[in-house]
């Protein structure tokens, strides 16, 4: 569809004989096609403005429900006597003094089950008593030496001893390495690996 405009002031200079000189030709009546509707940019930005306080919120909604979700509520009919104040510092127990450790050398009897262990590696020792020693004639109870002592040396590879048995380097307290020496000297020792 077009549209014509035409300019009333021009049309009179046209008709009328004592203008059609003086104002020269009159242009032809302009025709105006038709365009669509005019946008103005940022529309769509003002509508994603509108919406970025409605997320806000949502996303504070949501941080405030887990946070209370979280929280743990008392079990009903628990009394709850308020914050405590505190009148004197409670007597603590002395903490225990740490236990010294000493290197103490075991002979075990199965060289064998020696070159299974490494450095670092926590051992229970048990001692036998022997057929030659004093506790050995009646009593052939076995009993465990070390709990959990941890091997600090062990022999090289290729290094035997005539008796077969092979020799360890053990961190245990002092009283445990006290033990370890008595039951060397009355009973064969063995390990097993924690």
């Amino acid at each position: 569809m077009t549209t014509t405009h035409t300019n009333p002031a021009l049309l009179d200079t046209a008709t009328s004989p004592s203008g059609a000189g003086a104002a020269g030709p009159v242009p032809a009546p302009c025709d105006v096609p038709d365009f669509p509707p005019l946008r103005i940019r940022g529309g769509r930005l003002r509508s994603r403005l509108r919406r970025a306080p409605g997320a806000l919120l949502l996303l504070t909604a949501a941080a405030l429900a887990l946070t209370a979700a979280t929280a743990r509520p008392e079990p009903p009919g628990r009394y709850d006597p308020g914050p405590r104040t505190v009148s004197a510092p409670a007597a603590r127990a002395p903490a225990p003094a740490p236990v010294r450790l000493v290197s103490a050398p075991v002979r075990i009897a199965d060289a064998e089950a020696v070159r299974l262990l490494r450095a670092g590696d926590r051992v229970d020792v048990i001692a036998a008593p022997t057929v030659n020693s004093p506790r050995g004639e009646g009593d052939s109870s076995v009993r465990v030496v070390a709990r959990a002592a941890r091997v600090a040396e062990v022999p090289r590879p290729g290094e035997t001893r005539p008796d077969g048995g092979a020799l360890i380097v053990l961190s245990v307290p002092r009283a445990t390495a006290t033990a370890l020496a008595g039951a060397g000297v009355t009973s064969q020792l063995a390990v097993t690996l924690c």
